[in-house]
């Protein structure tokens, strides 16, 4: 009686040990990885105004007229690209490199470049916004001449179909310029004149080292009277890659 006792307890003991064991092997440990959602921002026109007014700033962010090429032409902001909202999806490789910094939209309401900003939101982009229309604030700044980045600039300069204007100090026109670019500093706009061809639809670039003085050459040119000038957004400094 006495061994059936204890033969039980030793069983009973076994059993335990066991089972302890068996929860220790199967204890696991589950971790939870939260997903942030990215949303649209909203911007005020007044907000935007003042990144255009401020050339360090503009240098920050990208903004696109996601309006037809005709209406970005009537006048449009004067750092703005000209992305039509059909075609934001086909450009997304172009504008690329701004997947992480500050895109900013507009249109005439605010109802295509919201389109847009959710076009770009669902294609990676982490921070855009969705600004004033050029409709709803009637204190926008607007010019005529257009804003191309790296891409299309460095296009024109392979194709070398055009007047090039370069507005960078002697020294760095001399190291390197487009073929047949005439060479003038942004004090001495008025000579501009005399220097330009006789044919007002003539295709002109304008570039500089950030897309500053360019863009007041491009303003000049366009206050002479000439109808196809574009300013390189993307200066020789954001893009020492090009190809002279």
């Amino acid at each position: 009686m006495k061994f059936k006792k204890l033969l039980a307890s030793l069983c009973a003991a076994a059993l335990a040990l066991t089972v302890v064991g068996c929860s220790k092997e199967t204890t696991t440990t589950t971790s939870t990885t939260e997903t942030t959602k990215v949303t649209v921002k909203e911007m005020k026109g007044e907000d935007l105004a003042k990144i255009q007014a401020d050339d360090k700033e503009k240098e920050k962010v990208l903004v696109i007229d996601v309006r037809s090429a005709d209406e970005y032409k009537a006048g449009h902001l004067k750092h703005a690209i000209n992305i039509a909202v059909a075609d934001v999806k086909a450009n997304i490789e172009k504008i690329s490199a701004w997947k992480e910094k500050p895109v900013i939209l507009y249109c005439n309401s605010g109802k295509k470049s919201k389109e847009a900003a959710d076009i770009l939101v669902a294609e990676g982009f982490k921070d855009v916004t969705n600004a004033q229309g050029v409709k709803e604030y009637t204190s926008y700044e607007l010019v005529k001449y257009a804003n191309v980045l790296a891409v299309d600039f460095q296009k024109a300069l392979t194709e070398g179909k055009g007047f090039f204007v370069d507005v960078r100090k002697a020294e760095d026109y001399e190291k390197a310029h487009a073929k047949d670019a005439i060479n003038i500093q942004v004090d001495e706009l008025d000579k501009l004149a005399e220097k330009l061809p006789a044919d007002k639809s003539t295709p002109i670039y304008t570039y500089c080292y950030s897309g500053n003085r360019s863009g007041k050459a491009a303003q000049k040119i366009i206050d002479l009277g000439y109808t196809n000038v574009t300013n390189a957004l993307d200066g020789t400094k954001e893009y020492p890659d090009y190809k002279f």
